[in-house]
């Protein structure tokens, strides 16, 4: 917003006052305070309210109220850009004849539990719960403030996709000259979607993984969180529709790699999906959307969290669940991707949206899928197999898993780091006649 003026229509009984601010990022709240007592100087102005998105009155008393007023203001604007709509000036409505009670609108309240480092594997106590909520909330707010980005630094240039709790925008940021992905979540939702909100910023920002997205920054206003991380310029792995085997063992190093560095941070990732394995004209592949991980210590909570379609059995039914959840998401993601359908077939998937746990009875009832005879190398066939047995299984058969061998060594040994040169994954992808 720095680089271009805004105007600030003061809203009185006795009529509308439009100023002009040509460097919003100057402003202080006395400077406005002053003008607006300019405009009423019969009256005693000790603060001022804008109204958000639904029309609910917000209360700005300090530099800091201001500041978020004005990233509400600029995130307003670029969507009203976005959709080819002349921006509105940013209305105030002074208060007179008393001060306003506090309203803390920068403390973000999410009603969830720690997640403690060697113990509790357990649901925790309410009474915990409720101890900790000071200790979270604080916790989000440094990763929030962590990052160099902020809402008037950036412009928005499209939406992605929508779901799961929020929107997703191709961005770019001013400062950095960088284009971004930026994840708007609104605040105002569900406990249980707060709870995916901080599991998801937390993880973003311990994660350093080549195979996982990077992290830039957060940041919130008002009732909307912005997550920012790099931009994935070839998209998911979804709209590829079918995919060749010899591109999908490139594929499974990524994920294999992916998900082991999560499961050595004791991080389920929860929501294992080919939406959520994006790739780039750079031949990378990544995992992305944490939205719905947590730390492993506490994965045998009985949840229904995620996108159900692609839920292991014993999330279905309720049951205890652990690393084996991934595990059979990573399989049916690349049988789907193999065979350009989900292999499931009496299950119509609308486009990853929820479905019905009566709809999905067969997944618990029935045999695991299998893959087409001829149609595909032994190796392969083994992979998915492995990935896609009951969840009745040994510590080993899950290191077994995630290690090197069979269809995964063969590309690992390849590696991605070759696809640069002469075999990028998304010119394969896109290249296929199909």
């Amino acid at each position: 917003m720095d680089a271009e003026a805004i105007v600030i229509r003061i809203k009185t009984p006795l009529g509308d006052m439009d100023s002009s601010v040509d460097c919003p990022s100057l402003l202080n709240f006395n400077d406005l305070l002053v003008a607006i007592r300019d405009v009423m100087p019969e009256a005693t102005v000790t603060a001022f309210e804008y109204e958000d998105e639904v029309g609910d009155r917000i209360t700005v008393r300090s530099d800091e109220e201001l500041k978020a007023m004005l990233s509400y203001y600029c995130n307003t604007v670029n969507e009203q850009r976005m959709n080819g709509v002349l921006p509105d000036p940013l209305q105030i409505f002074p208060r007179a004849g008393k001060t306003p009670g506090i309203r803390n609108i920068h403390g973000l309240k999410v009603n969830t539990r720690p997640n403690p480092a060697n113990d509790c594997t357990h649901a925790v106590p309410d009474s915990m719960a409720n101890n900790s909520l000071k200790k979270s909330s604080a916790e989000l707010k440094r990763i929030l403030t962590n990052g160099q980005i902020n809402a008037q630094d950036i412009y928005y240039q499209e939406q992605l996709g929508h779901g799961n709790g929020g929107t997703v925008y191709k961005a770019y940021h001013l400062i950095g000259n960088r284009v971004l992905a930026v994840k708007v979540i609104p605040l105002d939702i569900t406990v249980e979607l707060q709870k995916q909100i901080m599991s998801e910023l937390e993880i973003l920002y311990k994660c350093d993984s080549p195979y996982i997205i990077t992290f830039f920054s957060a940041f919130f206003v008002e009732n909307r969180i912005s997550i920012c991380t790099e931009f994935m310029d070839g998209g998911s792995l979804d709209v590829y529709k079918r995919i060749p085997e010899h591109v999908l063992g490139r594929i499974a190093v990524a994920v294999v790699k992916g998900l082991t560095y999560l499961w050595s941070l004791k991080i389920l990732h929860r929501d294992v999906k080919p939406s959520n394995m994006l790739v780039n004209t750079r031949g990378q592949v990544k995992l992305c959307d944490f939205g719905v991980s947590t730390q492993l210590v506490n994965s045998i909570a009985k949840t229904y969290v995620g996108t159900n379609a692609y839920m292991a059995p014993e999330r279905i039914s309720g049951e205890q669940y652990g690393i084996h959840a991934d595990v059979w998401s990573v399989g049916i993601s690349f049988m789907e991707l193999a065979l350009g359908m989900f292999p499931y077939p009496q299950i119509q998937k609308n486009q990853g949206s929820l479905m019905p746990l009566q709809l999905l009875q067969c997944i618990v009832d029935e045999d695991p899928p299998v893959l087409p005879v001829g149609q595909f190398s032994e190796k392969f066939v083994h992979f998915i197999t492995q990935w896609i047995i009951p969840s009745s299984y040994s510590l080993m058969t899950v290191t077994q898993r995630s290690c090197p061998c069979g269809f995964v060594a063969v590309w690992r040994r390849d590696d991605l780091s070759r696809l640069r040169d002469t075999s990028d994954v998304l010119l394969l992808l896109t290249d296929q006649d199909i």
